[in-house]
């Protein structure tokens, strides 16, 4: 099993944990989605995506019916994306995803996070080459080999391919998200849900008093309402 595998295994019970969180998260993308793309998943691929997530995360139909068409309202904010970087207690790189409406209530609520915990926000690209920007799919397990389908999919720039407990979980590079979607949904793959992930190139082992500090500031900013995701070096 490659790194993906591991860090998936890392993040399974922490990301999404909270219901209400995850549907806001879900609402957000949403919005960015429709802005970008327009109303109709059929030509919307990034809406698909999101969909797809909403109904693995249990998100009523309704709620995401409803979203769209709040997010094709001329009254809907936009919402941009901006990464934050920097380094938590006893040298942990973090890097923190937002979807924002008031970039500069962000950054100073992100800011005040690293300031109480003993960390430091740095500029752009301070630690982002840290960690590798991947593109995932899960899609339905219908009894595949997992080498035919590895050797199917890996000239569309998946580098792992693995099976998770509900699923088969597909891993690339960033930029390869649209050309994979477009060929699991052309061969008729079920796609559960898909998204990007930041994985570490390595890992720093703390002590358990070590941990708690960063875990401090890592909670943090997960419980800010514009935060996306957060992503650590800590092991």
């Amino acid at each position: 099993m490659g790194r993906a595998f591991e860090f998936r295994k890392e993040r399974k019970f922490k990301r999404w944990d909270k219901m209400a969180k995850a549907f806001t998260r879900i609402g957000k993308d949403i919005v960015i989605a429709v802005k970008e793309g327009g109303p109709d998943p059929t030509s919307n691929s990034r809406l698909r995506a999101v969909i797809q997530n909403a109904k693995a995360a249990n998100m009523p139909k309704d709620n995401v019916e409803r979203a769209i068409k709040r997010a094709s309202s001329k009254d809907q904010k936009d919402y941009k994306e901006i990464v934050y970087e920097g380094y938590g207690p006893h040298g942990i790189a973090v890097l923190v995803e937002t979807a924002t409406d008031n970039n500069t209530r962000t950054v100073a609520n992100v800011r005040s996070y690293f300031n109480k915990t003993n960390g430091s926000l740095g500029t752009a690209g301070s630690v982002e080459f840290m960690f590798d920007h991947k593109c995932h799919f899960k899609i339905e397990n219908k009894g595949q080999d997992l080498e035919e389908l590895e050797l199917e999919v890996i000239d569309l720039g998946v580098d792992e391919v693995f099976e998770d407990e509900d699923g088969i979980m597909l891993y690339g590079d960033f930029p390869d998200f649209g050309r994979i979607q477009t060929y699991l949904e052309e061969n008729e793959m079920n796609v559960v849900s898909s998204g990007f992930e930041r994985i570490p190139h390595n890992t720093k082992e703390l002590s358990e008093e070590q941990a708690v500090d960063v875990n401090k500031l890592l909670d943090k900013l997960e419980e800010d309402d514009d935060v996306q995701n957060v992503y650590h070096t800590m092991a």
